[in-house]
């Protein structure tokens, strides 16, 4: 018996054990750590698995089984326009109101699908890092210059990042595109109206279902927010209309999941959750049993759910028992966080954008974060890097990136986050 491998296997055995031999249990960080990590993936699984996770897996599901791969070479391959390539990946985020993990079922939809790593991996810093709604708050509650620093240099950021991954892993991306399979467009072919008409309500339904009051709202943002679930129950009407002219889903499929989504509204008018709910679970159904594109849809949805799933929710768990929530402390106390990123040093802008990239951020919630630290000292650079590195990255999300695209290109498009966010952050600082 050869032992070259068996070494590895002794050493990992030994130091797990070692490692669970001495877990400082019984002690009170230790112990709320573990507690912390458990609380924010249960404030995860109520907040955005349903509402945020599992739409979004539908999009990616439906960009595998819809979207042609000559669609997607031609517009975000290797060899596609540049301008266009990178210009539509670096806007995304103005429509897609994502976090770091929502992002990562469309990232890797169209990344099999054909996109080049460039397109691909702007696309995955632009969907959280450029949300309008996020930039608009950020100018409202952190200033107008920490505003329109965060869009211009997120914009900036995700051209940037897209191509130094397509320079740093150039030939392998060649052999990736010589050796792709070539999918045929000709079975699918529908005219582009029906497309718009009906990915836009799909994602009409993720982006509507996800609104939330931002801090100072006015009037007519207000009005906007209590229509969120009207708006929702519409964008879904037109998915169904969608899938039963376009899809081939028979009308009386669709009629299951209205009949069971209102039925579950009128039982339950004070809990919109449930309703969307049922409606999710009624469409799974529906479609997991159904013959053709439908059948084919829920098909690819289930295969990247298996993917990512597990590994987003093991990576909350480790996020949470590390850093905590927002206003709790995991194993690193908040204090060391706080004390290390004031001013506007080298290191407090690194600092400030590893923690970032390490931390979970759902949508809008680094602002509030963000305006307390700034009000215990945090200076305006490292608040910055913090902002452009933290919505981008968390560590679930880099978990998950590793298992799309693997290990060297995944610790390349962290490193490049972190190298920019602590470049803008110093450049602003040494500015504001």
């Amino acid at each position: 018996m050869s032992w070259t491998g068996e070494w590895k296997w002794l050493a990992a055995m030994t130091g797990g054990f070692l490692a669970v031999f001495w877990l400082p249990v019984g002690t009170p960080r230790f112990d709320q750590a573990l507690l912390e990590g458990v609380h924010l993936a249960k404030w995860y699984a109520r907040e955005h698995v349903l509402l945020c996770l599992v739409p979004a897996l539908f999009i990616a599901g439906a960009i595998a089984v819809f979207v042609g791969q000559a669609a997607v070479t031609k517009y975000l391959g290797a060899g596609a326009n540049r301008v266009l390539a990178y210009g539509v990946a670096s806007v995304s985020g103005s429509i897609l109101a994502v976090c770091s993990c929502t992002v990562l079922p469309l990232f890797a939809g169209i990344y099999r699908m054909g996109a080049g790593l460039g397109p691909a991996a702007a696309f995955l810093y632009a969907g959280p890092a450029i949300n309008v709604l996020a930039v608009i708050l950020t100018a409202r509650v952190l200033g107008l210059e920490m505003g329109v620093a965060r869009a211009v240099a997120a914009v900036l950021f995700s051209i940037v990042i897209g191509l130094a991954m397509h320079a740093l892993f150039r030939r392998e991306e060649g052999r990736r595109a010589t050796t792709a399979p070539v999918g045929s467009d000709t079975a699918r072919t529908r005219p582009l109206s029906q497309d718009v008409l009906y990915f836009g309500s799909m994602v009409a339904v993720l982006v509507f279902a996800n609104w939330g009051p931002p801090q100072g709202a006015g009037a007519a943002w207000a009005a906007v927010y209590n229509a969120k679930w009207m708006l929702t129950g519409l964008a879904a009407l037109v998915l169904a209309v969608a899938m039963v002219r376009y899809v081939g889903l028979s009308p009386g499929r669709a009629a299951t999941v209205g009949v069971a989504t209102a039925t579950a509204a009128l039982a339950f008018p004070s809990a919109p959750l449930v309703p969307f709910t049922v409606a999710l679970v009624a469409l799974s159904g529906v479609t997991s049993t159904a013959k053709g594109e439908a059948g084919e849809w829920f098909a690819a949805t289930w295969g990247l759910a298996k993917q990512i799933v597990p590994l987003l929710l093991v990576g909350v768990l480790i996020a949470g028992a590390l850093l905590g929530r927002p206003g709790h402390e995991g194993l690193v106390p908040s204090s060391w966080v706080a004390g290390l990123v004031g001013g506007n040093s080298l290191q407090a802008n690194v600092f400030a954008s590893v923690v970032g990239a390490l931390m979970y951020f759902a949508t809008l919630t680094e602002v509030p974060i963000l305006e307390g630290l700034l009000a215990s000292g945090m200076g305006k650079g490292p608040a910055l890097a913090l902002l452009l590195a933290g919505p981008a990255l968390s560590l679930p999300s880099m978990l998950v990136i590793h298992g799309i695209i693997g290990f060297r290109k995944t610790v390349a498009f962290v490193g490049l986050v972190v190298t920019m966010a602590t470049i803008s952050g110093l450049v602003f600082g040494s500015l504001f």
